[in-house]
């Protein structure tokens, strides 16, 4: 599994910045990204939210 850190940015709920998340991956084993450089992860707390690829770094 990919594991991260989602940085955040200003904008961000304060709930959100600095957690731990996983990518969310397909049947085939690829990471869902988006066309914009986003990426679909999944929090500690199971929610699921989609975030800018670049505000995460890698555990």
């Amino acid at each position: 599994m990919s594991s991260y850190t989602y940085r955040g940015d200003r904008l961000t709920a304060p709930e959100l910045r600095g957690q731990p998340c996983q990518a969310v991956r397909t049947a085939g084993g690829k990471c869902i990204r988006g066309r914009n450089g986003s990426m679909l992860v999944q929090f500690e707390t199971g929610a699921v939210h989609v975030v800018l690829a670049r505000q995460l770094r890698k555990l």
